[in-house]
């Protein structure tokens, strides 16, 4: 049976069908939200969504001495990477990390060349060996998808084999883009907004994630 917690759209991305994420979700929305409550709650929705984004892990049996018998025992195959997008991405990594704290971080810094408009790294510190496990891709937002798709080259050349990307809130606009330029990558958001503005802002959205998680708005 399908799990009723997740729905997939026709537009290739798995959305998120769950009260409790609702909810946290409503929270992050809110004008009215703090730093500090918002840090929280999108801390927390990635924490709840990662359950959902590791299902199709591979996994090995080995075998385990309780302290009654030897038994065999699953466990995930590989060295899972997690890649926050700066610097919103990084909000979402103590949620994961307190579901995987075996986890591994890698970092990306994309910043926008003003002249080309075109998203350009700053920064690229990943592990030698992405090819050795699962990588997960980490950014609240997925609006025009240029800073998405850019950071999936950037890891596939890296090596990364197995890529899946967790957004909060996406557009159509970026899903479009990231179907065309990564059609294998599986995407995973808590909401499926309804547009960009002429700004480039997802609507309804939630303004600018960094921003409002640091306290810089």
């Amino acid at each position: 049976m399908a799990d009723q917690s997740t729905t997939q759209s026709d537009t290739g991305i798995i959305i998120f069908d769950h009260p409790l994420i609702a909810h946290k979700l409503a929270t992050i929305r809110n004008r009215e939200t703090g730093h500090r409550l918002f840090r929280a709650a999108l801390s927390q929705i990635a924490g709840l969504m990662v359950y959902e984004v590791t299902r199709s892990l591979p996994t090995a049996v080995i075998q385990v001495e309780t302290p009654m018998v030897t038994t065999e025992c699953a466990v995930i195959k590989g060295a899972i990477t997690i890649v926050p997008v700066l610097r919103a991405g990084l909000g979402m990594i103590d949620g994961i990390l307190d579901v995987m704290p075996e986890a591994r971080i890698g970092h990306l810094g994309l910043a926008r060349d003003e002249q080309t408009l075109e998203p350009v790294a700053y920064l690229n510190r990943l592990p030698i060996d992405l090819d050795a496990g699962p990588v997960i891709l980490v950014d609240p937002m997925l609006a025009t998808g240029g800073s998405a798709s850019a950071a999936l080259t950037m890891l596939r050349q890296a090596g990364a084999t197995d890529i899946r990307m967790i957004c909060l809130v996406a557009a159509p606009e970026g899903i479009e883009r990231l179907r065309k330029d990564h059609p294998d990558v599986t995407l995973y958001a808590a909401a499926l907004d309804e547009r960009l503005n002429e700004k480039g802002y997802i609507m309804p959205g939630l303004g600018d994630a960094g921003d409002r998680m640091y306290g810089t708005v």
